[in-house]
């Protein structure tokens, strides 16, 4: 897929950055109505009842992304692009910075998928609670399967004090 320029990263905080830019995600058709409204099912940082809006830096993230999702998406996903301008969010590319307010980067990255299909809550799903509770609206997460690759996972948007998300038309 075709890169677009980087989202612009900024703020002096080593903790809580600012992000805004051009920000991508695959829906499926029957729910584009409904994109900006955040997963439907469970994820790496959500439970299935917590509102969570996934998206990613570029296009190649979004590839990447849906590798690990192929299961049980449908083949014919859409690509949506969103013009994001958001504030507290924290990069857990940052270990230092994480490792600062007692957070383990190996929590994060540590499977999901089959903790939760088990009926448990994963460890990511702690980090998300601990970030709410330093004030973070969102956080940046590496790609696994292509680590200069990333993607942001918004906790809250669209509210008043919260980042603003607004879907760019497409042709």
């Amino acid at each position: 897929m075709a890169q677009r320029d980087q989202p612009a990263i900024g703020g002096d905080d080593p903790l809580m950055r600012t992000f805004t830019g051009s920000f991508f995600r695959a829906v499926d058709p029957a729910y584009r109505d409904v994109a900006l409204g955040g997963s439907r099912s469970a994820g790496r940082y959500s439970p299935p009842d917590v509102p969570t809006l996934y998206l990613s830096a570029s296009l190649d993230g979004v590839a990447a992304a849906m590798v690990a999702h192929t299961d049980n998406r449908t083949p014919d996903l859409r690509v949506l692009r969103f013009e994001v301008n958001a504030d507290r969010i924290v990069d857990l590319r940052d270990h230092a910075a994480l490792t600062s307010v007692g957070i383990d980067p190996a929590d994060a990255a540590a499977d999901w998928q089959e903790t939760v299909a088990a009926g448990g809550s994963p460890s990511s799903w702690r980090v998300r609670e601990a970030l709410e509770r330093l004030g973070a609206h969102g956080l940046i997460d590496p790609s696994r399967k292509q680590p200069h690759l990333w993607h942001l996972t918004l906790f809250d948007w669209n509210t008043p004090g919260a980042p603003t998300v607004l879907e760019v038309p497409t042709p």
